[in-house]
């Protein structure tokens, strides 16, 4: 990998946005993915697709709050992954030297 990119100001500034983001990755408390609704009065539902199949828990008060946090770090672990791989695929191809495209000749007459 040439460095050089990441010396500029803009290869400066992914480099501080990663780091940042690797941090906030750190931060992050329990996880998981699905959904929690109320039931009945004082239930609740968590909902979530295993193998292409929904499987539902029926959850007390204090679980569901726990669920939809979890939930809700499981989203943000999500969207930090999402503009992590979003400045590592800008990183890698503007830090390498890429292949040379070949001009298109088709329009143009060959000479007599």
């Amino acid at each position: 990998m040439n460095q050089d990119f990441l010396q500029t100001a803009h290869g400066l500034k992914l480099e501080r946005r990663y780091r940042a983001l690797k941090e906030k990755l750190a931060d992050l408390e329990w996880l998981t993915h699905g959904s929690v609704t109320p039931n009945h009065p004082g239930n609740w539902r968590w909902t979530r697709k295993v193998k292409a199949k929904t499987i539902s828990v029926a959850l007390s008060q204090e679980q569901a709050g726990l669920f939809k946090e979890a939930i809700a770090n499981h989203r943000k672990l999500e969207s930090i992954l999402r503009e992590m791989r979003a400045i590592s695929q800008e990183v890698l191809l503007k830090s390498t030297v890429g292949i040379r495209k070949k001009s298109s000749q088709k329009n143009i007459p060959k000479a007599p």
